[in-house]
């Protein structure tokens, strides 16, 4: 039976039968609806070689990569791209390590390229599908531990690969198995491109290369109007800064809150390490006139920095790794934290370094975001560049 459902239209008194119009769009069309070529099967029309001395070349329609003189080299895209969903199939002809990058860039604009990678790598380990930071911080999502995904790829066969970047969240798929799944802050947008890894030798194949725009994330400043100061503690915001100082008379405690709440959501900002410990809090919630209660990342060398804790809490939900804090941490300078929610997972990084990641199931869905003094001493705390990205649209399947 055909596919097609048949229409009739009166045209003029006239009875036309028009094939498939009306039709139902099969679950294979819907899955590709939106997608756009990245290559055009003729061309590298919107792409160029960087790096090292590999070759790119076009046969059948697919890109063939082969390894040559030199460091890694990149076949990489001209434009950049922010939050999306990218396919690509791959093939090995002659084993050897490779990858596919994603908001990527390049030293200086035109130097040695650094940034994630959706690894392709042939080895016993079978980490096809993790996330590594070319040229940068190394392995990000490793896959041991997940069974299933080290077996999803094919040695000798074509590999259908997904990558879904949103905001933060970052997925991969192989073969239809579910293989990373990375919260990282470092990157909201940049290049693609299609690696070929230095070797002795090596040859991999990439075909139907598309990619769904699905827009671009951004952090944006909560502004000076959008905070309240609550209790004892004195705070000021001038610019970009936010200063705190408690006195050790203060009868209560004190807090630099938002007005507004928030659910899924990521938070960026700078501190110095601290003179005296205070809090950083997201989904908080008011008590009374002076305080907010919730889950609270410790900013604070005093408190242990990317320390999690519930309000009130003596034991610490997580605590980070006294060697990674020293490791990461710029004393008596300004230092990066983050922090997203989203859904019951907290994930914490200190100059891009994460340090903290927990599943926490008793906290609140959605609450404000707080900067909050401790203790019963003398404080002076400093933040700065206070940014969010606001994630209540990114929980779509791929």
């Amino acid at each position: 039976m055909s596919r097609f459902r048949v229409t009739a239209i009166v045209l003029g008194g006239l009875l036309a039968v028009v094939p498939g119009i009306g039709r139902q769009a099969t679950a294979a069309e819907s899955e590709e609806a939106g997608f756009v070529p990245l290559f055009d099967g003729k061309s590298f029309d919107g792409w160029k070689k960087v790096g090292g001395g590999a070759t790119y070349r076009i046969e059948n329609g697919e890109i063939v990569g082969e390894v040559g003189p030199g460091p890694n080299t990149f076949l990489r895209t001209e434009k950049t791209y922010g939050d999306f969903i990218l396919k690509v199939d791959a093939k090995l002809d002659v084993a050897s390590n490779s990858g596919i990058q994603f908001r990527s860039h390049q030293k200086d604009g035109n130097g040695r390229v650094f940034g994630y990678q959706c690894e392709i790598d042939p080895s016993p380990r079978a980490w096809t599908a993790g996330i590594y930071d070319e040229g940068r911080r190394g392995w990000l999502y490793p896959l041991n531990g997940h069974p299933e995904a080290q077996k999803a790829f094919r040695l000798t066969d074509w590999n259908s690969f997904v990558i879904e970047a949103r905001g933060p969240w970052i997925r991969t798929w192989l073969n239809g198995v579910p293989c990373a799944d990375l919260i990282d802050t470092a990157d909201l947008d940049g290049l693609i491109a299609l690696q070929v890894h230095a070797a002795k030798e090596g040859r991999i194949r990439w075909r139907n290369v598309r990619l769904k725009d699905l827009g671009q994330s951004h952090w944006k400043p909560i502004k000076p109007d959008a905070w309240k100061s609550i209790g004892e503690d004195q705070w000021s915001i001038k610019d970009a800064n936010i200063r705190g100082t408690r006195s050790a008379k203060a009868t209560k405690p004190g807090v630099f809150v938002t007005n507004d709440s928030f659910g899924d959501v990521a938070l960026r900002l700078q501190f110095k390490d601290q003179d005296g410990a205070c809090a950083v809090l997201v989904r908080g919630e008011l008590v009374g006139d002076a305080d907010v209660k919730g889950f609270q990342v410790q900013p604070s060398h005093v408190g242990g920095v990317g320390e999690l804790h519930e309000t009130d809490g003596h034991t610490p939900v997580f605590r980070a790794k006294p060697e990674d804090i020293t490791k990461w941490l710029k004393p008596k300078d300004w230092n990066e934290l983050t922090v997203v929610a989203l859904g019951n997972r907290y994930v914490v990084h200190l100059n891009s370094q994460k340090i903290t990641e927990a599943q926490l199931n008793s906290g609140q869905a959605r609450g404000r975001i707080a900067l909050k003094l401790q203790g019963d001493h003398d404080a002076n705390v400093e933040f700065k560049n206070v940014e969010i990205q606001d994630l209540s649209d990114i929980h779509t399947n791929h």
